[in-house]
């Protein structure tokens, strides 16, 4: 493989979509696929394992989510560059998924026309957005200003996804490597900032803003 070699780690749950991601980096002459992750956690044990040019991460990944991964995977390799897909074109989480560090982001209707140039423009560290994101972009620039201020943590996002997928305390302590005690009072915290009263009502909030895929 040549020394030029645009190296490649992609992450999403659904096997079917790998397999088409796997496609078409193998497809590629200058690219070359260096692992496979099924869920966030998985992907930044990979990336740190092979320190891949770009990262193709799932929006919607289990255990960690896509906003997670990325933020942890350039964290601590900021040479990394990461490339989201995703069904959703929520504003909020193209939001997000910036802040966190992300520099391209695709619908996954989108991926067949755009995934060469977006991983193109990554491997040479600029940011890639199809018009329909730029759009999303913008509204949300401009409809910010009051809106920012009941907003979970990214650590507390983080545990309602968990919650959502149905771990318990002790598991998601032993996942985010915090003791009980904290998993407990970022629960609190979540549900007070929330307004719920219930696991199966902070369920149906993760359904609802995305968070898990129902």
């Amino acid at each position: 493989m040549a020394a030029s070699s645009v190296r490649i780690l992609i992450a999403d749950d659904h096997e079917i979509v790998r397999s088409g991601l796997r496609t078409f980096v193998e497809a590629h002459p200058r690219w070359m696929l260096v692992g496979e992750a099924v869920n966030g956690k998985d992907a930044v044990i990979k990336a740190l394992q092979s320190k891949p040019d770009v990262a193709v991460l799932d929006y919607s990944l289990p255990i960690k989510n896509g906003i997670e991964a990325t933020r942890e995977i350039r964290a601590r390799l900021p040479a990394t560059e990461v490339l989201i897909f995703t069904m959703y074109d929520s504003d909020a989480i193209i939001g997000e998924l910036l802040a966190a560090g992300a520099r391209g982001f695709l619908m996954k209707s989108d991926t067949e026309k755009y995934i060469v140039p977006a991983i193109d423009a990554l491997a040479m560290h600029k940011p890639f957005f199809t018009s329909k994101v730029s759009e999303a972009l913008l509204a949300a620039f401009i409809k910010r200003p009051e809106h920012t201020n009941f907003v979970l943590t990214p650590r507390e996002r983080g545990v309602v996804q968990l919650v959502a997928e149905g771990y318990s305390n002790k598991q998601m302590a032993q996942l985010l490597n915090i003791s009980v005690k904290t998993v407990e009072t970022h629960r609190a915290v979540v549900m007070r900032k929330l307004g719920l009263n219930s696991s199966a009502a902070l369920v149906r909030y993760a359904v609802r803003n995305k968070i898990i895929e129902a």
